[in-house]
């Protein structure tokens, strides 16, 4: 029987757990923290759970445009609340173990034998495992799927009472008086919407113009517009250098030497592969210049019957692309017929309000010359769906081949643009023209509505080229 060793829990790790227990492989899974590591325990799952608790504030903000009004508590339906942080963070950290639980137990099912502890190679078939439960494991194949960790500058060390990372928030059994987030990439854009919408006063720090530098520019400055229309305050083009507690305030200071004062500060610069200390030299796993895995699109390292997975590759930092990783490895070691990971095809979202969707193709690559692309933009202003629910910011934007019609790439900006994007991703994969998708039906009146408005008036633009 072939036999896999999976060091992290993760969901690269346990995904592939269950992959490769449903082929009959023994399967040893060895995680720290528990099953679904720091993803369900600690990351993925209590950040969106939060966020879906700020959702709720904020649909109660927008309640008096509609006609919605608290009776005597005031005109405003959101006075008539407050958030009770503790109460909160403990919903969310149940949820996170109860999700960790659901994992525990499928993987049990098929029998993966668990093993909490560290793992490290000794080489390339051996598995030594300290911590909790210790031993030495063989193994045909092993998986490496370790993770990251939140970086921290060296001025701006964590004390997780004040000064924090995004694993220490859910410790907070107060809503923060001012709260000072450092960094405006994915991690820094989510808790600071998050944290604006549970009613606390939130200042931003951008090194960059605007924030999600990573993202679509256009969904960038939507985004700006409606957080600084909220009353954040954003700090573009300030870089912070340290971050300093005194008493029950934080001083941050910024590259130019002013400084900003909260009461807590999160800081959310980035993270570091967990490669450290697991003998990856003694396998001949090679390393890139930050440290992560080299991998290639099937999850081979440099080590034969090596394979990693997850953020610690630095791929692309998504619990979906770490979850295919897993699989696309056990698929490829046990010599079924698999397909290369293809970054084009991964939809990724950004859980703000309004959330970003994104697929294939970007503006970027676009307006760079690299991708030839017919580009359409809908406001969602216009669409009759929003104008009920009165939502005014956001747009559906769509990228098809000119020569074949081809969508190859969209975004979109809006209220549960998680949900929304999945018609896009689908025609992205398929290669479906937009002739195709403009007489698709959609449900009237809808938000996805705006999608085949802009699959049409791409197929008049297209048409009007071949004229």
């Amino acid at each position: 029987m072939t036999s896999m060793v999976i060091i992290g829990g993760g969901p690269g790790g346990y995904e592939a757990a269950l992959v490769a227990a449903t082929y009959g492989v023994d399967v040893t899974l060895v995680e720290e923290v528990g099953p679904g590591g720091s993803a369900v325990l600690t990351d993925c799952v209590p950040s969106k759970t939060l966020i879906a608790t700020a959702e709720v504030m904020s649909t109660m903000r927008s309640a008096c445009e509609l006609g919605i009004r608290a009776r005597g508590a005031g005109a405003d339906p959101a006075e008539a609340f407050e958030v009770d942080l503790e109460v909160v963070n403990r919903r969310v950290l149940d949820l996170a173990r109860a999700q960790s639980r659901d994992i525990t137990e499928r993987l049990q099912a098929l029998g993966v034998r668990l093993v909490q502890g560290r793992g490290e190679l000794v080489d390339a078939r051996t598995v030594r495992v300290t911590g909790a439960e210790s031993g030495v494991f063989a193994a045909d194949l092993v998986l490496v799927a370790t993770g990251t960790t939140p970086r921290e500058l060296p001025a701006a060390r964590c004390d997780g009472e004040r000064i924090l990372n995004w694993k220490q928030l859910y410790g907070l059994t107060e809503l923060p008086e001012h709260l000072v987030v450092v960094g405006s990439g994915v991690t820094g854009a989510e808790f600071a919407s998050a944290y604006d919408a549970l009613g606390c006063r939130v200042t931003l720090v951008s090194s960059r113009d605007q924030v999600l530098p990573g993202e679509d520019a256009d969904a960038g400055a939507v985004l700006q517009a409606v957080f600084e229309s909220r009353g954040m305050t954003i700090l573009s083009r300030s870089r912070a250098v340290s971050a300093t507690r005194h008493g029950d305030e934080v001083v941050v200071g910024l590259e130019d030497g002013r400084t900003v004062t909260g009461s807590h500060c999160l800081m959310a610069v980035g993270s570091t592969p967990n490669t450290t200390g697991l003998g990856l030299e003694n396998a001949g796993v090679a390393l890139g210049d930050r440290g992560h895995v080299l991998v290639d699109r099937v999850s081979r390292t440099s080590a034969p019957g090596v394979y990693a997975a997850g953020d610690c590759t630095g791929v692309f930092a998504l619990a979906s692309v770490a979850a295919m990783q897993g699989r696309i490895a056990v698929w490829h070691a046990l010599g079924q017929a698999v397909q290369p990971l293809d970054l084009r095809l991964v939809a990724s979202n950004v859980f703000t309000a309004p959330e970003i969707a994104t697929v294939g193709v970007t503006q970027r690559a676009v307006d760079a010359g690299k991708v030839p692309a017919r580009v359409v933009t809908m406001p969602l202003a216009t669409n009759p769906r929003a104008k009920m629910q009165g939502v005014r910011d956001g747009f559906v934007k769509l990228f098809c081949r000119p020569a074949t019609g081809n969508i190859i790439g969209g975004v979109v900006v809006a209220p549960r643009a998680s949900e929304l994007i999945h018609p896009v991703s689908i025609a992205v994969a398929e290669r479906i023209p937009v002739d195709a998708f403009q007489h698709d039906f959609t449900v009237y009146p809808s938000m996805s509505g705006s999608m085949s408005e802009a699959a049409r008036r791409l197929e008049a633009l297209i048409s009007r080229d071949g004229d």
